[in-house]
């Protein structure tokens, strides 16, 4: 006889005698379930809601016919998966490597093949839609500040205003803040991310109406879904029009989320300048600083660059190729307790004219390019990297605040700063694999489906990509993007400049900067010894240094305490956080490795030059190095105790902190 078996997986056909026993349906049964499935946990039962169910292994030993079992009658069975019973550790390696469940068709479950992709993707999808984001994502606090504000712009009385000082009609109410009107008026290219959330969102949801809400923000998806409902193989084995990506029509992003780059002060900028200055190669820095509100733009968004951090690098005069940065995680722990985060990248790209008088050669204008596909592609996997969390996205994440900056010669010659962000739609197509640089700068390729041998590739799927454009007639028609496309459709233009009145972070730069051997620059002990010299009437020395900090955390001397009440004092100078700095155990403790290095603390050879002045100083001043026994000072210093560290470090007067 024919029995049915339905089960979490479908529906599985079984032809038994009536003589046979539940142990020999059994062992046909499991020949047609997921090798994952533990047979002890197999129950069988007449009923769909499970009731009166029973496990198959202590019925094995019955006939079928005992329990009343005829031709074409229908079982439901339930059972569940060894990685989720036992835990085992090889269990859970064997079975990651099949595919869930659901992935079914005609009710059979879907195998992979042994021939899997590169890196096969997570079985969930990374489109997953967050049920209520709004109550899980968690934002930056200048986003929920901005949330919190109409954004209204105000107008006064108008000369057609025929009302009395408290009335308000359309010539004189206030307007939304993405009046297109208003952002002509002001040469305001761009709308403000949160502009743009509340055009989307004032055309998504209408309280009015009493419908539920719904995340007005959604990301650009241009890859194959991995949990397509249809129940066919993943790709690469299969693919129906519910996974596959739609035809993507490219059109100028008329938002950015980033509307200015200011920067801290000028030096900040001058000192990465002289990088090239000296070698005449390019150089990248990545750009550490915080997010504020702009004015300027209806609620705008600002990056305030304070640190530039060198990367490790090998510079040339047409490029530079990035090594591994191993410390990125050291230096983004410092930039967090200065209260401070990875904005942006900037990287230089000059040629001197060969005038003479410090002219560079325009390469960057409007007969050439601006940004070229291979920048495109690099700012891509950036901004990719940093994505912006928001409530307002089914996903929990929309666009990304990185920013990319650029230092290249001007119409007039001179050295300027251009900022950009490519689009949403250029870091998802970056994410496909489905755009590659070309040679020309101006033009970025739409990859092939097949591979550099000829195969088809079974990494990534390429749909149909166009653009609209103005013809030679003055239409908009719609062109294909294959096999290359303007690369002005991936990128928007940011504002720039610095402050009226500079108020960095960061006061003094004297520190060298890391990464600059190849330029006769490096960061020792030395160093260290020479930002803390005070003798100048500086309060803080050279103390208040991004690259100070990064170094003085590597050298691992001072406690998380410690290092956090250094970060504050190097931010905000503030005299009270400063001698409780000087009276730590780390503190004193790098002062003593300090002094190993064979130098005195200026100030401290200062003061006894002073003290002996009357009996002959400057003859003992010029014998500092050796102490009275004769012995070297360098060698003394190696073996200094713990008890005799106080007496040669440097001396800190409280006179010389404070401002009268």
């Amino acid at each position: 006889m024919l029995l049915r078996l339905r089960g979490p997986d479908g529906m599985i056909r079984v032809n038994i005698e009536k003589t046979d026993t539940f142990a020999d349906l059994g062992r046909q049964l499991v020949e047609k379930l997921p090798p994952t499935v533990d047979p002890n946990t197999i129950s069988m039962s007449p009923d769909p809601q499970a009731k009166d169910s029973k496990i198959l292994v202590d019925i094995a030993r019955f006939k079928l016919a005992q329990i009343g079992l005829n031709h074409g009658d229908l079982i439901f069975i339930n059972y569940q998966h060894q990685s989720a019973t036992n835990g085992d550790a090889n269990d859970t390696a064997a079975s990651s490597t099949t595919v869930s469940s659901t992935n079914r068709l005609n009710g059979k479950p879907i195998l992979p093949t042994e021939d899997l992709p590169i890196d096969p993707p997570p079985l969930t999808s990374p489109t997953q839609v967050i049920k209520n984001p709004w109550e899980v994502v968690r934002q930056s606090a200048l986003d929920d500040r901005l949330d919190r504000q109409d954004g209204k712009i105000s107008r006064s009385r108008d000369r057609m205003c025929k009302h009395g000082p408290k009335g308000m009609c359309d010539y004189c109410m206030p307007l939304d803040p993405f009046n297109a009107q208003y952002l002509a008026d002001k040469k305001i290219k761009y709308l403000s991310f949160h502009s743009y959330l509340r055009k989307i969102n004032s055309a998504t949801n209408k309280p009015e109406l009493g419908s539920s809400f719904i995340p007005p923000l959604k990301e650009p998806y241009f890859r194959v879904k991995k949990d397509c409902p249809s129940g066919h193989p993943q790709w690469p084995e299969g693919i129906c029009t519910k996974c596959q990506p739609s035809a993507i029509t490219l059109q100028p992003q008329t938002f950015r989320m980033v509307d200015h780059v200011e920067f801290a002060s000028f030096e900040l900028v001058n000192t990465f300048i002289d990088a090239w200055r000296k070698t005449g190669a390019q150089r990248v820095g990545y750009l550490y600083g915080r997010y504020a509100e702009y004015s300027e733009v209806p609620l705008g968004v600002k990056a305030i660059v304070e640190a530039i951090y060198e990367v490790p690098q090998v510079d040339e005069v047409d490029g530079v190729s990035l090594n591994a940065w191993e410390n990125e995680v050291a230096v983004n722990e410092v930039a967090k307790l200065c209260g401070l985060e990875q904005v942006g990248v900037i990287f230089t790209d000059l040629l001197d004219a060969g005038t003479g008088d410090g002219k560079v050669i325009c390469k960057r204008h409007a007969d050439s390019y601006y940004l070229s596909s291979l920048e495109v592609c690099f700012a891509a996997r950036l901004q990719a990297q940093h994505p912006k969390p928001t409530k307002w996205s089914d996903t929990g994440r929309f666009g990304s605040n990185f920013v990319t900056c650029i230092i290249s010669g001007d119409e007039t010659g001179q050295i300027a700063i251009s900022s950009y962000q490519v689009s949403n739609e250029a870091v998802e197509m970056a994410r496909a694999d489905l755009i590659e640089p070309s040679a020309d700068p101006n033009v970025m390729l739409v990859r092939e489906e097949e591979e550099d041998d000829g195969s088809t590739s079974r990494t990534r799927y390429i749909p149909e990509v166009f653009y609209r454009i103005i013809n030679e007639y003055g239409a908009n028609v719609q062109e294909n993007a294959k096999p290359s496309f303007p690369v002005e459709y991936l990128f928007v233009t940011l504002t720039h400049g610095f402050p009226a009145q500079p108020k960095p972070l960061f006061n003094t730069s004297n520190f060298p900067i890391e990464n600059r051997e190849v330029m006769g620059e490096t960061q020792q002990h030395k160093s260290v010894l020479m930002a803390l010299d005070t003798s100048q009437g500086n309060k803080l020395g050279s103390i208040s240094d991004f690259h100070l900090l990064h170094f003085v955390h590597g050298m691992g001397v001072l406690s998380k305490e410690e290092e956090a009440l250094l970060c504050r004092v190097a931010t905000t100078h503030d005299l009270a956080d400063t001698y409780q700095l000087f009276s730590t155990p780390g503190w004193q403790t790098l002062e003593a490795i300090l002094q190993t290095t064979g130098e005195r603390p200026p100030n401290k050879r200062l003061r006894r030059s002073s003290d002996e002045g009357g009996r002959g100083g400057a003859t003992r001043a010029s014998a500092s190095p050796m102490t009275k026994s004769g012995e070297p000072l360098a060698k003394r210093l190696a073996a200094v105790r713990l008890n005799d560290r106080n007496e040669h470090r440097p001396i800190f007067e409280r006179a010389k902190f404070e401002e009268l």
